[in-house]
């Protein structure tokens, strides 16, 4: 994922925290806001509640890999911070990916394609 499309910025981890509309799902939970840039920014809070530097930095990379397919996707304009939860530790891609993609249709921010 591109740098311009990730959340590096405390301050904008905690105005998403305060602000920010939550979606919540036994391996995830997502925090919504519109930022007013015309692209998306992505955060990832992994706790050490998963395990060990290896496995967190894992989860990290599957999420990642995760919200890039998503990306093209998803409406313009918003940012997103994934917090993670122990039960997602243990679950393959495909299912890391099933699981974003409900929160993100849950939240209404996946366009639907025209084919």
């Amino acid at each position: 994922m591109q740098r311009r499309y990730r959340l590096r910025r405390d301050q904008d981890f905690q105005r998403l925290r305060r602000e920010g509309r939550v979606y919540r799902h036994p391996m995830l939970t997502l925090s919504l806001m519109p930022n007013g840039l015309a692209h998306n920014r992505y955060g990832f809070v992994v706790t050490r509640h998963l395990g060990n530097a290896v496995k967190r930095n894992r989860v990290r990379r599957l999420l990642r890999e995760a919200a890039r397919r998503l990306h093209p996707r998803l409406a313009a304009g918003y940012d997103m911070v994934f917090i993670t939860r122990p039960e997602i530790a243990r679950r393959p891609l495909v299912e890391v990916f099933q699981t974003l993609e409900a929160l993100l249709r849950r939240a209404g921010v996946v366009e639907e394609k025209n084919t």
